[in-house]
């Protein structure tokens, strides 16, 4: 309830006009019981399960409580006193449509249903609770938007499925109201592009004159700003805090980092498998050789400084795309808690993560102003949030191996993890002049 009138202020709904009240206030009540029964005794199977079609899941063998459903829902219209119109989505319909077939059979009268467009999931199909990157939730960071706004499915030219033109049309141009919709590009992009109404907006997307990434930055963008004053009413508000805690508990969990696992670090069994388990940090190459073995021609031995007592010795396959000399002195960025390995006679106790692309291999920059042994991290996996990493990464669980597949470098030569920057305090990592290419 308390998310509903946050949802509602924002809105400017005026919440001394509104009522709430909870279900089991009726639904405990001898009538209420009684007319669940009148109910199941006139409506058939049919009409049940027709009535449920897009809300309950289908199956050869329905539960009970699926034909049920309609019913009930049917029947908050009467018990929700004084209530005139229904209001809900378009999957709604049928259930709308029972309830003015059967409420009448009742002695009850027929009420006002009132539908409004669905918008589509992010990945495709309807948003489900079940998936969480299917949908934008009242609390979700700044971060957590970008990165599913980023993720979602946005064909080039599409205006029919697509998602983020749906937010657009049905979340953001009623609040903007008139006000500009700006699509921020480089001047060698075009430059930015407003827009006063969606159908201006729509008519660009299918004539394909608006890039899909350009398009997602400013819905995620205009999100963003929607749901701060959400979010600020929910920070100062501890009583709304117990609450979401109380009632998602695993997500709290989740946040947490878990319970510490045994070696140290937020590696709880629950945990899940993102960029907070990983420790990165920026690093100093104090010192560049040749591999000692003269057989493997292609790595390099270094010594860098993350910040510890003593340079760490890290080995490298950068020979055959960097000269010693750009080597030395240049700032990288490591993964710090990968298990020691053996290279060919050579102990390496970290990884330095480099772009790669085709043929060639950049290593990552961090931003100048950064120093040794600074954190690299992603918004939205803050260590202080998300849990500490890995004492270890445990090899048999491919923990690296799994978060590399959403690590890549973007057309602007930043590196970014799930659509969000890899960054440190001063900055965002970046590579020279790669783009579009895999991080490793």
């Amino acid at each position: 309830m308390h998310a509903s009138q946050a949802r509602m202020w924002r809105v400017y709904v005026f919440l001394w006009r509104t009522q709430g009240l909870e279900g089991t206030e009726y639904q405990l009540s001898r009538e209420y019981t009684l007319d669940v029964y009148r109910m199941a005794s006139v409506v058939t199977e049919h009409d049940a399960k027709k009535a449920g079609a897009e809300v309950v899941k289908q199956v050869k063998n329905p539960l009970l409580s699926g034909l049920l459903y309609p019913g009930l829902q049917a029947l908050d219209e009467e018990y929700l006193k004084g209530v005139d119109a229904q209001f809900g989505g378009e999957d709604q319909r049928k259930i709308f449509t029972l309830a003015e077939k059967y409420l009448p059979n009742l002695g009850y009268k027929k009420r006002i249903h009132l539908m409004n467009p669905m918008v589509p999931g992010l990945t495709g199909g309807k948003m489900s609770a079940s998936e969480p990157d299917s949908k934008i939730d009242l609390l979700d960071s700044p971060g957590d938007v970008k990165r599913k706004i980023k993720k979602a499915f946005c064909e080039p030219g599409n205006v029919q499925e697509n998602g983020i033109l749906a937010f657009a049309k049905h979340v953001l141009f009623p609040v903007l109201d008139g006000t500009e919709f700006v699509i921020e590009r480089s001047k060698k992009h075009g430059g930015n592009v407003r827009y006063t109404t969606f159908t201006e907006l729509e008519e660009s997307y299918a004539k394909e004159e608006i890039y899909p990434l350009d398009l997602k930055n400013a819905v995620a963008r205009e999100l963003s700003k929607l749901l701060e004053p959400i979010h600020a009413k929910f920070s100062a508000d501890s009583e709304m805090q117990m609450i979401r805690d109380r009632a998602y508990p695993d997500e709290v969990v989740k946040k947490g980092g878990g319970k510490k696992g045994a070696g140290g670090g937020g590696a709880g069994p629950d945990r899940p498998v993102d960029i907070s388990r990983l420790d990165l940090r920026v690093g100093v190459v104090i010192s560049a050789e040749k591999h000692p073995d003269p057989s493997v021609s292609s790595l390099y031995v270094e010594k860098v400084d993350i910040g510890e007592k003593e340079p760490r010795t890290v080995v490298s396959g950068l020979a055959k795309h960097l000269t010693l000399e750009e080597l030395r002195d240049r700032k990288v960025v490591l993964l710090c808690n990968l298990k020691p390995a053996n290279m060919k006679g050579v102990r390496s106790e970290a990884m330095l993560l480099a772009s790669s692309k085709d043929e060639s291999v950049e290593p990552l920059d961090p931003p100048p102003d950064s120093k040794p042994g600074d954190r690299v991290y992603v918004d939205g996996y803050q260590h202080d949030v998300a849990g500490e990493p890995d004492a270890v990464l445990n090899p048999k669980k491919k923990i690296f191996e799994q978060v590399q597949a959403d690590l890549l470098v973007n057309s602007d030569c930043v590196a970014e993890y799930k659509g969000e920057p890899l960054r440190t305090t001063v900055g965002v990592v970046k590579v020279r002049t790669l783009t579009s290419a895999g991080i490793k």
